[in-house]
């Protein structure tokens, strides 16, 4: 069993499931996480976005100000990590496809 699998990473999980609005994970997630925390957290996900649209990273340094070291990181999770980046890209893709302009949470 990998060490962040136990107890209290089930019930991080079980929490973060429960969310159901954009200002609800807003509260919980800066109550949770620093500010610096969640800056560098949209930072990998804004990366995650730009390497699924093959954009260079010398640009993605520039839009986010990662390191070429972590968003290589980021690209190696992207191709051989647990899914989780293709799961959520795939998702949100198919979300904006399917919603009228304008729709979403606010």
């Amino acid at each position: 069993m990998d060490n962040w699998k136990n107890k209290k990473t089930d019930a991080l999980i079980d929490a973060l499931l429960k969310l159901k609005t954009k200002g609800e994970a807003r509260q919980f997630l800066r109550d949770l996480l620093t500010e610096k925390e969640l800056i560098e957290f949209g930072n990998r996900w804004k990366a995650a976005q730009m390497l699924n649209e093959k954009i260079a990273y010398k640009e993605i340094e520039k839009e986010t100000g990662l390191s070429s070291r972590t968003i290589a990181r980021i690209q190696n999770w992207l191709k051989k990590g647990m899914g989780g980046y293709k799961l959520m890209l795939k998702k949100l893709n198919h979300h904006h496809r399917n919603s009228p302009i304008g729709s979403g949470l606010r």
